[in-house]
């Protein structure tokens, strides 16, 4: 797989509000037809949130069933739902995402400062969630704020066993103000880090966006990009859309030489299973 990159859009987040950001896709149509133009583009993994009718933030499980049925019906993409939700979302419901029945979902390995709130993920909540994608043979994505939180996937790794379909693939989140700044020194002392054979994806939020793409591609990594991470595509210009940051994704990595995974092979390398 290192002749091809991993391209995950990520188009919403929960942090975003619709009104001051009008270009976010919030309703299940601006969510399907972005999937579409980012699949084209070169995406194969789209990360999830939702929003309700009023455009805030949710994790109601009917929206999520109806959301990951109209991604596998309009896309190939792999559908990885967001298990981190809203700082606010209690566990219980960051549990109840995995009964939408993804390809995949995020895994976050520990609590982080996220700028002024504080983002809850204790170990007795990870390793709960880590179990029930196991049982459920869901693919989790190990999200890594911070170099503390590849410890804890080590030991989560070495108490729990290997997740389902037997490969670890992480992603570097990176720029958040309380976890680890976004630049190429410690992108490569988190990947040297990293379990023996784990492949990785990095994120770079907000303006560490473009520094985090391009130490990731040198290292051999892969790419996360979207809205959700950041909204300004140059200094002084917002993003218009995410498809415009698949498509400079994709540039990037066809320049590195090591152009955009198709959604075959991204199944392939995280071993998802078909649903």
């Amino acid at each position: 797989m290192g002749a091809t990159t991993l391209i995950t859009v990520a188009p919403t987040g929960a942090e975003s509000a619709k009104a001051d950001v009008p270009a976010l896709p919030v309703t299940l149509e601006e969510l399907v037809q972005t999937a579409k133009e980012c699949e084209a583009a070169g995406a194969a993994v789209i990360h999830v949130h939702i929003r309700d009718g009023d455009a805030r933030p949710t994790l109601d499980l009917a929206r999520l069933r109806d959301t990951v049925h109209a991604l596998r019906e309009a896309t190939g993409l792999i559908v990885q739902l967001s298990t981190g939700g809203a700082v606010t979302d209690p566990y219980e419901d960051r549990l109840r995402v995995l009964e939408a029945g993804p390809d995949g979902c995020s895994l976050t390995c520990g609590t982080v400062n996220f700028g002024d709130e504080v983002f809850m993920n204790p170990w007795p909540f990870m390793v709960e969630l880590y179990r029930r994608t196991q049982e459920l043979r869901i693919v989790p994505e190990f999200e890594l704020f911070d170099l503390g939180h590849v410890a804890a996937l080590h030991r989560l790794l070495d108490k729990h066993g290997a997740p389902y379909g037997g490969h670890v693939h992480c992603d570097l989140v990176m720029g958040v103000p309380g976890g680890m700044p976004g630049d190429a020194r410690t992108l490569v002392a988190a990947v040297d880090a990293l379990p023996e054979g784990a492949t990785w994806s990095a994120t770079g939020v907000g303006r560490t966006s473009l520094p985090v793409m391009y130490a990731a591609l040198s290292a051999g990594g892969h790419l996360r990009v979207g809205m959700e991470d950041t909204l300004t595509y140059a200094k002084g210009r917002p993003v218009i859309a995410n498809v415009e940051l698949v498509e400079r994704a994709a540039e990037l990595a066809a320049l590195a030489q090591r152009p955009p995974m198709s959604t075959a092979e991204a199944r392939s390398l995280l071993a998802t299973e078909r649903r």
